[in-house]
Order: C-alpha cells, then sequence, then structure tokens
C-alpha cells in the first residue's frame, strides 16, 4: 500500500497527552513539518516554558529546553548567540509570555534576536487551573473571575502581536488561528515565514496562534471551536502585522 501521508520526524512517537480538542497537536504538527521541510531539523533547539507548552519537550524529537516560566527567550538568546548555527525557536502559551514572560519577549524583539517565537494564545492559564490571563477576554469566565473578567477591575486583554509589532528588532508578526482546514494552511505558511526570517538573518520573528482550552472553557471541542471563532477572532484580528520583505 502506498504511504500518502505519514507523521514527522520532528515529531517523536510518544502520544499526545493534550486534553480532547486541544488544539496544541495542530500547531506541533505544522512547527514540525516546517522544520524538516525548511532544512533545519538537524541544527533545531526548541525552549519551552512551564505549563502545557513545557510538554512539546515530550513531542519535538528535536534537542529541546525547558525554561523557568516566562524565560524562553533568555534561553533561546543564549542559546542562539552560543551556537549561532543553530536554528532556535520557543513555544510559548499566553499564561507564559504575555504574563510573567513579557519583558522577556518585549526585549527579545527590541534586540533583534534572531530567535523564532510560536505564541500558543488559548485565553486562558491552561495546566494551572484555569485561571484567567493577561488574553482572557472581558466577561470571559476562569477560576480566579468566576463572574467572568472585569475590564474596570483588569483592563482590556491585551494584544501581544499588534505589541511586537510596533518593535524595530520584530521583522516577522503575524497572527493565525487553526480553527479551520483553511486557517490550518495559512498558520503552517505564517510559522514557515517566521523561521525564514531566521534562516535569513533578519531577526526576530513571532506568530500567534489562536488555540482552544475546551476543559477549562468548558464547553465540548467544537463548541470550543466555534466559541473561539465568535469571541476569540474578532478581538483578536487575523493578519500579519509585519513583514522583512
Amino acid at each position: 500500500m502506498a504511504v500518502v501521508y505519514k507523521k514527522s520526524i520532528a515529531l517523536t512517537d510518544t502520544p499526545l497527552s493534550f486534553c480532547p480538542g486541544c488544539t496544541h497537536g495542530i500547531i506541533h504538527k505544522l512547527v514540525a513539518e516546517n522544520l524538516v521541510e525548511l532544512g533545519v531539523y538537524d541544527r533545531a533547539v526548541g525552549v519551552a516554558p512551564v505549563g502545557c507548552a513545557a510538554l512539546s519537550d515530550h513531542f519535538f524529537s528535536c534537542d529541546m529546553y525547558v525554561a523557568a516560566h516566562g524565560r524562553a527567550p533568555a534561553v533561546a538568546t543564549g542559546q542562539k548567540r552560543v551556537h549561532p548555527d543553530n536554528f532556535v525557536f520557543t513555544y510559548q502559551g499566553d499564561g507564559d509570555l504575555a504574563s510573567i514572560g513579557t519583558a522577556e519577549v518585549v526585549h527579545a524583539a527590541h534586540r533583534g534576536e534572531k530567535i523564532s517565537t510560536v505564541f500558543v494564545n488559548n485565553a486562558i492559564y491552561g495546566m494551572t487551573g484555569g485561571q484567567m490571563a493577561p488574553t482572557t477576554l472581558v466577561g470571559q469566565k476562569a477560576s480566579t473571575a468566576p463572574y467572568g473578567r472585569s475590564e474596570e477591575h483588569c483592563g482590556k486583554p491585551i494584544r501581544i502581536a499588534e505589541m511586537i509589532a510596533t518593535i524595530e528588532g520584530a521583522k516577522f508578526v503575524e497572527r493565525v488561528s487553526v480553527d479551520t482546514p483553511a486557517n490550518v494552511r495559512k498558520a503552517k505558511k505564517a510559522i514557515r515565514r517566521a523561521f525564514e526570517c531566521q534562516i535569513q538573518g533578519k531577526g526576530y520573528a513571532l506568530v500567534e496562534v489562536l488555540s482552544t482550552c475546551p476543559t477549562n472553557w468548558g464547553f465540548t471541542p467544537a463548541g470550543a471551536m466555534k466559541w473561539l471563532q465568535e469571541n476569540m477572532i474578532p478581538y483578536y484580528p487575523l493578519g500579519n502585522f509585519k513583514d522583512f520583505e
């Protein structure tokens, strides 16, 4: 029988342990395929922090670090500067990058570090129990906001892609989603472009990927996709904010 599709060699055979309906697995697939297709898999080094993103060191078969909470860009900076020929990427969630790690990502972008960041935004802290994140939408319920996020008390959710795009050292910034097959294809192209930014030595690149968390949102997998489409995409519009050409 002819093989028409097989798992990327950049992924291990470890069964995914993410919750049903979580889209981390889709994003892992897109990252892995791009590493191989761009010819950087054999020199790739990934950096993941705590939270659900930390599980990625079980699933990517390239070399991986697990950094302290929010410090993935700092660890990636050290790796890239010591071994500039390596391809270095961070894989971070919104509870990490948009909260305790905000200063790290802002200054990595400001310095124009030649690393790539895949930023998974599911609008909540996933692994630690569904607490409100900086990206949690106004009115969205969380374990630490049982009545919904209050704009008066907490302000509006932070739009990371728009903020990073204002920094001169950031050369590629795009927001994508993986809620439909068409958007999955677009997400793969955006991640590829971000990786090409590093390969060509242009500077820092970030792709924000809108993702679901059915468990902590309290939805079925299908319901979570619908909620993302109806609530997250209007507040976090998809599109390219900065390109290096």
